[in-house]
């Protein structure tokens, strides 16, 4: 199916059908930690994680969640008028007891220009207590939890320091498909050690497990200033991807999940300001328009394929 001039099921073309109109996201701090910082399971985060809590682009938890609504929109105003997702982005967002949680929560979602609340955190830290908050939320406005699983190698989710296995993650998303929670599965590729083989098995993965899934974020490792990882790639460089590598992977991945699983995202940005590489990931225009080119030229030699699926 072509969905709206992309070869796959689009975030963009999904608010669209759903909403009616394009959704733009709102990247918010609630001010909480980690237990993977906090002394908990760990105090340096995952490897990959920076300072910010791969937040980076959210706004300063200085302000309330309102004041950080109305920043962020302020800063959007030259370019986009219509609703937003707010989006709890930095750190592990449901890490805090449901008395913090919920009027922090609430706050968002009951701004009027909110369509859609969203909250990253980890599935190890969605106890009973918490998922009764979501599910009230979620009778209110649509709530999004947002899972980073980032690999199903064990000896992958030990180098980066995930602290938690795979059947944590399982456990998580059926029990949030269970209140009718959307759940959204955050995916990294291109972390060291891993094949490219391993990493298609972590999509394969995914899609047998797609009932329980409502999307999939397929995120190209970045290297930031500030992290473990760049610690490590300065000491001991490894093989990173080159953007046709990364993009003829991309489609293998997109072609082996469900065509109806939603694909929030196929790259990601991390801030110029603190990339180390891979550089060409910076140009987030360029990989697009070449990620685009890729499939059509990969769909007329296949003589079918995507453009038609």
């Amino acid at each position: 199916m072509n969905w709206n001039g992309k070869p796959y099921h689009s975030l963009d073309f999904y608010l669209r059908d759903c909403f009616g109109e394009k959704l733009y996201k709102l990247a918010l701090d609630g001010g909480m930690t980690c237990p993977n910082r906090d002394g908990s399971l760990g105090t340096g985060g995952c490897i990959f994680c920076s300072q910010g809590g791969s937040g980076d682009f959210a706004q300063k938890r200085a302000a309330s969640v309102y004041e950080q609504i109305e920043s962020a929109k302020a800063r959007l105003s030259g370019k986009f008028t219509g609703r937003y997702i707010a989006y709890f982005q930095s750190f592990t967002n449901t890490y805090a007891p449901v008395s913090y949680l919920e009027p922090l929560f609430m706050e968002a979602i009951s701004h009027p220009d909110i369509a859609v609340l969203s909250i990253a955190t980890r599935p190890d830290c969605l106890p009973e207590d918490v998922l009764s908050l979501l599910f009230r939320l979620n009778q209110i406005k649509p709530v999004w939890v947002e899972l980073g699983l980032q690999t199903i190698h064990p000896q992958t989710a030990a180098f980066i320091g995930r602290g938690y296995e795979l059947g944590c993650f399982e456990k998580a998303c059926l029990s949030l498909k269970k209140l009718d929670i959307a759940v959204i599965v955050h995916v990294i590729l291109g972390l060291p050690g891993e094949t490219r083989d391993m990493m298609l098995d972590t999509v394969r993965y995914l899609s047998a497990f797609s009932p329980s899934l409502d999307g999939v974020k397929l995120q190209l490792l970045h290297i930031l200033k500030g992290t473990r990882l760049a610690l490590i790639y300065r000491a001991n460089p490894f093989s990173i991807f080159s953007m046709e590598e990364y993009i003829d992977l991309i489609i293998d991945c997109i072609e082996l999940l469900p065509p109806e699983m939603v694909i929030h995202r196929i790259t990601g940005d991390g801030p110029k300001s603190l990339l180390i590489a891979p550089m060409w990931s910076a140009d987030k225009k360029l990989v697009l328009n070449s990620l685009t080119r890729r499939f059509k030229e990969r769909a007329s030699y296949q003589g079918k394929g995507l453009l038609c699926r």
